[in-house]
């Protein structure tokens, strides 16, 4: 695995490359409050399956760089995924959790052309209670944490069904320690000074000119514990996009790859199995 810097119009995104040179690639945009740790072991997956695979951390998270003029519009993120895309000869996929799917959508709406779409948890019509509670999740504790144990304590209350981790230090991968010797989250609080609502206005647009593109492959997997994305919301995405495939994942909430990745790991084989499959590979 490589992990290399790319430059995007206003900052450097760092990312993670694994795979052959020339083979499909899939592209893995991680949620919001994540990233592209998030997707280790899908991409562990998706290389021994014969793709290369790009993670990388959107503009605001883990190692890449925040934006000096708070710029984090869907539109900013589409343009940093094509810095990311830039130079790909091959086919490639693109597969988006929440924000990232969301950030694909958008990209895809601008004229990108990936040859396969898969979302992960992400619909148009997301439900605003669970939205909220994302964002607030993000934008509590301002003041950072003492400890990694409160930080853990956090996260627990926010997600009470995912067992505690074994080892926590893991989670220091979504920390940064201040001047003050106290952590925060790795990411930029001006992401979430916006209301929900503008995002998804947008992502409703950029959905209806999508929608326009019928021979475009378009997976939704989705977590039936999922507060996000309701039966209402898959039925309205349906309405909008008839050839859309759907995968619901038992025991999944909103972070499907997060609680049950093995199933998340055979659902995107699957359909990347289908619709852009590695030459020479049989799955």
């Amino acid at each position: 695995m490589a992990r290399v810097e790319i430059r995007a119009c206003d900052l450097t995104l760092v990312a993670d490359i694994e795979g052959p040179e020339g083979a499909p690639t899939v592209v893995l945009l991680h949620g919001g409050g994540q990233t592209r740790h998030s997707w280790a072991d899908a991409m562990r997956a998706l290389a021994a399956r014969g793709y290369r695979v790009i993670s990388y951390d959107a503009r605001g998270h883990g190692d890449s760089g925040w934006s000096a003029a708070g710029a984090y519009r869907l539109d900013d993120r589409a343009e940093d995924l094509a810095a990311v895309l830039h130079g790909t000869r091959a086919s490639f996929a693109l597969v988006g959790a929440s924000l990232g799917g969301a950030t694909a959508i958008q990209a895809a709406a601008r004229g990108l052309r990936p040859a396969a779409l898969a979302l992960v948890d992400i619909v148009p019509d997301a439900e605003p209670q669970g939205v909220a509670r994302i964002v607030n999740f993000m934008r509590g504790n301002p003041g950072g944490f003492a400890s990694l144990k409160e930080a853990v304590d956090a996260v627990a209350a926010y997600n009470p069904e995912r067992p505690r981790p074994s080892d926590p230090t893991g989670l220091m991968r979504n920390l940064r320690r201040g001047d003050d010797g106290r952590l925060r989250w790795h990411w930029d609080p001006r992401i979430v000074e916006a209301e929900p609502q503008v995002h998804h206005d947008e992502v409703r647009r950029s959905a209806r000119i999508l929608s326009e593109e019928t021979t475009l492959p378009v997976l939704l997997v989705r977590g039936l514990r999922s507060d996000v994305v309701s039966d209402a919301g898959v039925e309205a995405f349906r309405r909008m996009m008839p050839r859309l495939a759907v995968d619901d994942v038992a025991g999944a909430g909103h972070m499907v790859a997060g609680d049950r990745n093995d199933a998340f790991n055979a659902s995107v084989l699957k359909f990347l199995d289908r619709h852009m499959p590695v030459p020479g590979v049989r799955a």
